[in-house]
């Protein structure tokens, strides 16, 4: 939607918001089915804040400008501005709940992201380690078992960068 929207296919007024609650509604019902692994609270606790902020503004996540450009991302000010994304609005003086929007900046990734993004990425982590841990063999050593884990980890940080 977010690309039918920046070619002018769809309303921005309508086409956020609608893809933001279907895509809630899809998370929310992928973490209660997985509800067992504690790590997923987190991503939940990270869900509410980004919903939080984004309904409190009319459906759209803030992005701070400064932000942007910080991440060397100036160049999609104008399109944030002029309400071209269905998905971001520029942050202003009538933004509510700036704090939670898309306010750090992560230069080496070429990011903004939300304090709501990183519960999202402290609670996935969380998973690959639960699960890793579980999916271990008593016979494995502890030695072994955090080795495997730190593999792991290290697989979903070079995917992560590897997608920048």
């Amino acid at each position: 939607m977010a690309y039918g929207t920046y070619r002018g296919l769809f309303s921005p007024a309508w086409a956020g918001p609608l893809a933001k609650v279907v895509v809630l509604l899809l998370v929310g019902y992928g973490l209660y089915q997985n509800r067992h692994l504690k790590s997923l609270y987190l991503v939940m606790v990270g869900l509410l804040l980004n919903t939080a902020v984004i309904f409190a503004n009319g459906g759209h996540m803030p992005v701070s400008a400064e932000a942007l450009r910080r991440a060397g991302l100036g160049d999609f000010t104008p399109i944030v501005k002029t309400k071209g994304d269905a998905v971001h609005a520029l942050l202003d003086e009538t933004t509510r709940l700036p704090f939670l929007g898309d306010v750090i900046p992560l230069p080496p990734l070429r990011k903004v992201v939300s304090p709501g993004d990183l519960f999202i990425l402290l609670g996935i982590t969380g998973v690959v380690v639960e699960g890793a841990l579980r999916s271990s063999r008593p016979r494995l050593s502890r030695r072994v078992q955090a080795l495997r884990v730190l593999l792991l980890l290290a697989l979903v940080w070079a995917l992560l960068l590897l997608r920048a």
